[in-house]
């Protein structure tokens, strides 16, 4: 494990000063090197994981690889060494907190982070990704805590410690789960495999949580956060926050997609829908992050600030620097667990070969049949409650479409459910039907078919071809699916709505 404490002694050529933080896999602390008059961070290894070989030329390699990376957005690696049997990386000291820190002050004060603040935040963490994609390396454990906002008013992704060399995703620390299993992307926490679309996955999960201020999937063991990312349908983010920008949750729907063909394929591609996203929402992007970086509150007072240092400071906050740092003790508890649920539950995981590959479970459609169903007794009930004496013979005379514009609501629901965009067809076909009959009954001018019949051609052929064309090219067929269904339950609802209210209008009109 770590040995009591570094603080005051030598390790090569830096000093150590006081503890910054700790993690799974590493101690964090202020160092000085004195021939630079430099103050650096010194992430010291646990000593049960120096002693795996393996891990330690893994380690080696991966280092030499991330002080090679050099780019504003990426914390810079300056040394990697070993004095008196005491392993460590030497990186540089950002002036500044974590986006967990933002984050939980924005909790604290019950408020949302600006969309412009996010989106930049984003593009500052996508613009380091990149580079290091480019430059054949992979993050593996991006997090909030892992992402530094500097008093530069820049995003910089931090700890590349346990980066892995693109092509070689296999290969895993021995004893230890690379990465936090709410980030995790699917493949990585049960095949234990990745690439650059994982890394976009845990950095959509990021956006999801500023969008929201929690994660999509929570729960109390490791292996039911691992199994809700394989097999729960994703809650959408306007859900918990109704004000977030559609074109935003699309980004979220995408980078989240659970097979990896369905997520964005770099992060440029990522990036430059994010901008396109932003331009459609009509949010601001500022030019840097705003300061100040952290708030204080009753609450939350000024002590919970973050500081990491700044290069010419003579006093630093003793800090939490690496708090979050991956748990390499979970490892053993969850591939037990997992190998008993491989035994007990084949139809959750099936091992092919080498490599296990998850099956998701389709969600029962019955949610969706009950509440179709409740909605429709609901405006049946309305309706009789309303007509009074005279019944409900009234309404159906004139509001008969209102049916097929309920048996289009469970369709929507049914999208929504089952994740199948096909559905959009029956669904849409039965909105627009009752949108035109709805027109004939209130109008009572049947006559109007006779030039106004090419509409149901119009419709017909529209919704054919609006489905098929978008849903056959689509990468990710559910999060299509979900946007359809709350589209079409959204329209159809006013619809009904609106129908229902001529309707009511016209008989007392009449009466």
């Amino acid at each position: 494990m770590f040995r009591s404490s570094l603080t005051g002694q030598n390790l090569g050529k830096y000093r150590v000063l006081e503890p910054l933080g700790s993690g799974g896999m590493a101690r964090v602390y202020r160092g000085y090197h004195p021939q630079l008059d430099r103050f650096v961070a010194i992430k010291v290894l646990r000593s049960d994981l120096v002693d795996d070989e393996l891990f330690l030329t893994r380690f080696r390699r991966e280092a030499q690889s991330v002080a090679a990376l050099r780019h504003p957005n990426i914390i810079q690696v300056f040394d990697f060494d070993v004095a008196e049997d005491v392993y460590f990386m030497v990186m540089e000291l950002l002036d500044g907190d974590t986006l967990h820190t933002r984050l939980n002050d924005y909790r604290v004060r019950d408020e949302p982070m600006p969309w412009g603040e996010i989106v930049r935040i984003m593009l500052d963490v996508l613009d380091g990704l990149s580079y290091a994609h480019q430059e054949g390396m992979i993050h593996r454990d991006i997090k909030p805590a892992n992402i530094l906002l500097t008093r530069r008013g820049q995003a910089v992704l931090a700890d590349f410690g346990i980066a892995q060399i693109v092509g070689g995703t296999r290969h895993t620390v021995s004893g230890a789960l690379l990465g936090t299993l709410n980030y995790m992307a699917p493949e990585q926490g049960l095949e234990g495999v990745s690439d650059v679309r994982s890394d976009l996955y845990s950095l959509g999960v990021v956006l999801y949580e500023m969008l929201t201020r929690r994660p999509p999937f929570d729960a109390d063991t490791p292996l039911a956060i691992l199994l809700k990312h394989v097999n729960d349908p994703l809650p959408l983010p306007s859900e918990l926050n109704p004000e977030v920008p559609v074109p935003l949750e699309r980004i979220v729907l995408k980078a989240l997609a659970k097979e990896r063909d369905g997520r964005f394929q770099s992060a440029p591609q990522m990036a430059e829908a994010l901008k396109t996203a932003a331009a459609e929402a009509h949010i601001d992007l500022p030019p840097r992050i705003s300061l100040p970086l952290s708030f204080s509150t009753s609450e939350a007072p000024a002590d919970s600030v973050a500081v990491f240092s700044g290069t010419a400071r003579q006093k630093l906050a003793n800090v939490e620097f690496a708090a979050q740092d991956t748990a390499v003790t979970s490892q053993p508890s969850v591939t037990a667990a997992l190998a008993a649920l491989k035994a007990q539950e084949p139809s959750v995981v099936d091992a092919v070969g080498e490599t296990a590959v998850a099956i998701e479970k389709r969600p029962s459609a019955w949610p969706a049949v009950v509440r179709s169903v409740g909605l429709l007794v609901l405006v049946h009930a309305v309706v009789v409650m309303f007509s009074g004496t005279a019944g409900a013979g009234w309404f159906f005379r004139s509001g008969w479409p209102i049916e097929l514009m309920l048996v289009a609501v469970f369709f929507g629901q049914l999208m929504l459910s089952r994740g199948t965009p096909w559905l959009l067809i029956p669904g849409g076909l039965l909105l627009g039907e009752g949108i035109l009959l709805g027109y004939f009954a209130l109008s009572a001018r049947w006559e109007d078919w006779l030039f106004l019949w090419p509409l149901q051609v119009f419709l017909v052929f529209g919704v054919l071809w609006f489905t098929i064309s978008r849903a056959a090219s689509a990468t990710e067929s559910q999060a299509l699916a979900v946007l359809w269904g709350r589209q079409l339950l959204r329209l159809t609802y006013a619809v009904i709505v609106l129908f229902g209210a001529a309707v009511a209008l016209l008989n007392w009109w009449l009466a």
